[in-house]
């Protein structure tokens, strides 16, 4: 089963596969189901047509994959243009909503910066 030319996995529960498309979380997967009138457990590959579209017409009433990638680097981009702060945070690759990072925030700034210790070698300590 193909949706926005992405291939939904077949041995995985629907209520699991459509998570692999970029804007649907499990709770979305759900209401799509449900709205879709499929059971959560089935399967894609013991899908009949008429149940394939039905989920394809719910799926594609949401803002998913590119045009949400899109929507989301035009936000970031719009906030750097402003020059607010949390566009700077952005700018910067430092978290933006308010977290530490004199010890945390590693994946956000990557594992760059690594804590030296005492800074004295080996061979000062004798």
């Amino acid at each position: 089963m193909r949706i926005i030319g992405i291939t939904i996995p077949e041995e995985k529960r629907l209520e699991i596969g459509l998570t692999v498309l970029f804007g649907i979380g499990r709770s979305r997967a759900k209401e799509i189901l449900e709205k879709a009138g499929v059971d959560f457990g089935a399967k894609p590959k013991d899908l009949s047509v008429d149940q394939e579209n039905a989920i394809r017409k719910e799926v594609e009433a949401h803002k998913i994959e590119g045009d949400l990638k899109r929507e989301i680097a035009s936000n970031i981009k719009r906030l750097k243009d402003i020059k607010s702060y949390r566009g700077s945070r952005h700018a910067k690759s430092l978290p933006s909503r308010g977290q530490r990072t004199k010890s945390n925030s590693r994946t956000r700034r990557g594992n760059v910066r690594k804590t030296m210790g005492t800074g004295r070698k080996a061979a000062d300590k004798k």
